[in-house]
């Protein structure tokens, strides 16, 4: 990405999106909740004025019915000067359509003077109904009950003489709760504002090993992957993946490394025959047949080698390739067999008469384990005298494959790197012509087993085949293969534990089965 379009970019970053959409939904969900609240809590207060209502009607006919009046009038008196108002309440006697009688005590609306409204009373009850209604006028809306009232027989003819006047302002009434409704949106906005500062201060904290894993990778190259993220004690999930990331540098950078140190190693391999075979063909002498032809037959030589380690190298490719590794149920005997008869056809190789097998299964692939132990036999061939034995042997889970030669051995100070690139040991008597590639390609064959390649100090031949070998005076070298978990328990039909390339595996074959390698 360009740096004009990641800084316009930056902006909204993942930090800014997520604390300003909580921020967001935070402020929804708030407002949401208090809308809802506030609708209700509405919707309350409306019904509590009619039920006040009805109430202000019930004790008004209980005092009209309680005692003797002389006229609807006194009654009517009786009531006004009864009934306490409420907040936001006032209270009116209205005889002979005129506004007469009000409380002893000031009420919050005197419906008396509101315009209109005594007039709009009495002609609503001159049918001698109880009237309940909405007056707006002005900067009031009251809700009002009106009542006729009477005493002996009622004259339906005519209008009534006496009527009862309760009701509230609704506007004060709902004022309360809009007041509580402010200092709610208020409130809200408040904790929103902090919501979003605190949000801000914790999800930098958290995500801060998010923005120190793009400036890694911003100033990361194949030329230096040394920087690490920096992780604190918190174990998030974003610090582990600050972790996780920290191992996959330290993977690539030892990629890296290694594909350095191959280079170099190859180019280093490759210079000396090039170096060879040009400084003879500047001194090959042209008339000379003689000295062309050994100059051929070197240039030849060399360009053979050359050859032999490019196929190493490709070999050693191909075997990193998780594709390249078929593991399966495999007859140990029967596959060191196999691997007995191919060796006997390797130039050089002297191997003893049979091979030191058990009788084990175990989970491997069966073509790389008899590539890993030929190169084994063509290294002894080439490097030591004397019989070779292949054998295996079962160490609890493990199987260890070997081959053992009765060579000069490998001095201790070798053993440690003898399987690294282009480590050679001295032959006897011979020039070395291997690329030194193929005990790399070995121990690459066995962790890819989840094993290792080993060498040890050869054990000393016993007894019955001391005279056998009487020859041989030196100790030998033991290379040895350790497969870790590969064995099948003979008992109760479990497999082991798969290997790091077994989850490509095609499903096993049962003992019983032919193996494909074993065919003829």
């Amino acid at each position: 990405m360009a740096d004009p379009e990641r800084r316009r970019l930056r902006p909204w970053t993942v930090r800014s999106r997520i604390v300003g959409l909580l921020t967001v939904l935070a402020l929804v969900s708030a407002f949401v909740a208090g809308g809802v609240a506030y609708v209700a809590e509405r919707s309350r207060t409306l019904e509590q004025i009619e039920t006040n209502l009805r109430a202000a009607l019930e004790s008004a006919s209980f005092i009209v019915a309680d005692d003797e009046w002389a006229d609807a009038e006194q009654a009517l008196r009786a009531v006004v000067q009864r009934l306490a108002p409420d907040d936001n309440t006032g209270t009116l006697g209205v005889v002979e359509g005129r506004a007469a009688l009000v409380p002893g005590i000031a009420t919050d609306v005197p419906l008396d003077r509101l315009p209109g409204f005594v007039e709009r009373v009495v002609a609503e009850t001159a049918e001698h109904e109880v009237v309940v209604g909405t007056y707006a006028g002005g900067s009031r809306t009251v809700r009002y009950l009106a009542a006729p009232v009477a005493v002996g027989e009622v004259d339906e003819t005519a209008p009534p003489s006496a009527v009862f006047v309760t009701g509230y302002d609704v506007d004060a009434e709902l004022a309360e709760l809009d007041g509580a409704a402010r200092v709610f949106s208020i409130t809200a906005l408040l904790t929103t504002a902090a919501t979003f500062l605190v949000g801000l201060l914790v999800s930098d904290r958290l995500l801060r090993p998010i923005r120190r894993m793009r400036e890694v990778a911003e100033r990361s190259s194949a030329a230096s992957l040394s920087e690490r993220i920096p992780v604190g004690s918190s174990r998030d999930d974003v610090s582990q993946l600050a972790i996780t990331v920290n191992g996959m540098l330290d993977r690539l950078g030892g990629a890296l490394d290694s594909q350095r140190e191959l280079l170099r190693d190859v180019g280093h391999e490759l210079k000396t025959p090039i170096t060879i075979v040009r400084g003879h063909l500047e001194l090959v002498d042209p008339r000379d047949p003689a000295d062309v032809e050994a100059t051929r037959d070197l240039a030849i030589d060399e360009l053979d080698r050359m050859a032999r380690l490019v196929d190493d190298l490709r070999a050693a490719a191909r075997l990193r390739d998780p594709g390249a590794f078929e593991l399966r149920q495999t007859d140990v005997a029967a596959l060191l067999e196999q691997i007995a008869e191919k060796a006997r056809a390797i130039d050089g190789a002297e191997l003893e008469p049979g091979v030191e097998a058990v009788a084990a299964v175990a989970v491997l692939d069966p073509d790389r384990i008899t590539q890993a132990m030929l190169q084994l036999v063509a290294n002894a061939a080439r490097h030591a005298r004397g019989p070779i034995a292949i054998g295996a042997r079962v160490l609890g889970r493990d199987l260890q494959l070997f081959v053992r030669d009765r060579g000069p051995g490998v001095p201790d100070e070798l053993k440690a790197v003898i399987f690294e690139r282009f480590r050679r040991g001295v032959a006897e008597g011979r020039g070395d012509g291997g690329s030194g590639l193929g005990l790399a390609i070995v121990t690459l064959i066995a962790e890819r087993h989840g094993g290792s390649a080993s060498v040890v100090d050869a054990p000393g031949p016993d007894a019955s085949a001391a005279e056998e070998h009487v020859r041989d005076a030196s100790v030998g070298s033991e290379f040895r293969l350790t497969l870790t978990g590969a064995v099948v328990p003979s008992a109760g039909g479990t497999h082991p534990p798969r290997s790091p390339v077994e989850r490509d595996a095609r499903p096993h074959e049962t003992e019983s089965e032919e193996q494909p390698w074993h065919r003829s």
